[in-house]
């Protein structure tokens, strides 16, 4: 069986190619596509050595510093990859990767991140932050993000069936392509963050410095409680800004390797989380140190963090975006400080650990495999057992 494994683009080693990272342990053999693939030397080795197929984008002028400027062309562009000659698609998006081109006889099963974020229930917030509110910039924009709309739904009809990374995505596929999904918590290298239950006098937060995680929020929390200290590990547009109002009671590292990441996870009092995500890792790579989590409490993170109603919980939540919220909330950990074991932060992200996830994908791809060939009229594999034959299935070692 051919396998073709398409991914929105290649730059950076983030959350979504993580998840890359273990479909291709489950299917090595697989072909790798991308719109773009500007992988520094240094973060490639996750795609083992393959070969990327790209599309025109890739060598159009200022790709590699803007390939974002490019979004209009996208949905054109990841139409154009040939993919007839392949029995399984596996589209990795989070943009445009599930809008390639299939047919009849051929399984496509989309890993959804989320739908395009800044085309639906994000647009307003996105086009504040990019300062295009008003003027022509501003309709244009409208305009081409009222365009993707309408591809991004047409192409959710090419998916045979769609996987989310959380409840929450559930509910936003649910909402925008009126399509039912399962949920496969992405992976988390749990074995990669070690547990210590020593924990230190300080707060940490930990993330790219861009508006909408609320990285500004944080330090002026922690403006108005000089005697606590925080600690910010990060770089991004907002550093300049986080930089300017920061007190001397907070720290701000800018970027940093990650095993100085880790040492300041596995030593912090908790970890501050006060962005809306779509399933957020580093919340849980601070549990897996034992490092209990005080989060803003919408998005995947209420199914990633116990909250004070559980007997032993991993976080306190804290209900709106304001540094009122997060003092309040961070008052209320201190109260109840004694009930947050290390070790049940730790026991708690073990559901989500690498090799759960990849036994669950290789298991729903097997599953819908099965089923697609049977309403095609094809028995696979004649009357042998299905699970003594996965590796006959898929050609490889699961």
């Amino acid at each position: 069986m051919k396998i073709a494994i398409v991914h929105d683009w290649l730059v950076v080693y983030g959350g979504a190619e993580r998840v890359l990272e273990q479909m291709l342990n489950c299917f090595p053999e697989a072909d790798l596509f991308s719109i773009v693939d500007f992988l520094p030397p240094e973060e490639r080795r996750f795609i083992k050595g393959k070969l990327v197929k790209t599309s025109f984008i890739q060598n159009l002028p200022k790709a590699k510093s803007n390939y974002r400027s490019y979004l209009p062309l996208m949905p054109f562009a990841i139409e154009q990859f040939d993919l007839s000659g392949y029995d399984l698609i596996i589209s990795s998006s989070h943009a445009v990767a599930k809008g390639v081109l299939v047919g009849p006889d051929q399984l496509h099963i989309c890993m959804c991140y989320s739908p395009i974020r800044y085309a639906w229930d994000l647009q307003f917030q996105y086009l504040q932050e990019s300062n295009l509110e008003t003027g022509l910039k501003s309709w244009l924009a409208r305009w081409q993000l009222h365009k993707i709309r309408l591809w991004d739904v047409r192409s959710a009809n090419t998916v045979d069936h769609f996987i989310a990374i959380s409840n929450y995505i559930v509910r936003r596929i649910a909402k925008t392509y009126r399509r039912d999904a399962t949920v496969i918590y992405p992976p988390v290298d749990v074995a990669g963050f070690a547990l210590q239950f020593y924990k230190e006098d300080f707060y940490l937060t930990a993330s790219r410095m861009v508006p909408y995680k609320k990285i500004s929020l944080i330090i002026e929390a922690f403006s108005n409680m000089p005697d606590r200290r925080l600690v910010v590990i990060g770089d991004g547009p907002e550093l300049a800004k986080c930089k300017a109002m920061a007190g001397p009671n907070v720290i701000l590292m800018g970027w940093q390797p990650i095993n100085v990441l880790k040492d300041h996870m596995q030593r912090a009092k908790a970890f501050i989380f006060a962005a809306e995500e779509d399933f957020g890792i580093a919340p849980l790579e601070a549990q897996a140190c034992g490092t209990p989590v005080i989060a803003f409490a919408k998005g995947a993170v209420l199914e990633t963090i116990k909250g004070l109603d559980f007997e032993r919980p991993t976080g306190v939540f804290f209900n709106e975006q304001s540094p009122y919220a997060i003092t309040s909330a961070i008052e209320i950990f201190e109260k109840e400080i004694k009930r947050f074991l290390p070790d049940a932060c730790r026991e708690n992200v073990m559901r989500f650990s690498q090799e759960r996830f990849r036994s669950e994908f290789t298991d729903l791809i097997e599953k819908e495999w099965i089923h697609f060939k049977m309403k095609s009229g094809i028995k696979p594999l004649g009357a042998q057992p299905i699970k003594e034959n996965v590796g006959t299935l898929f050609n490889d070692k699961l």
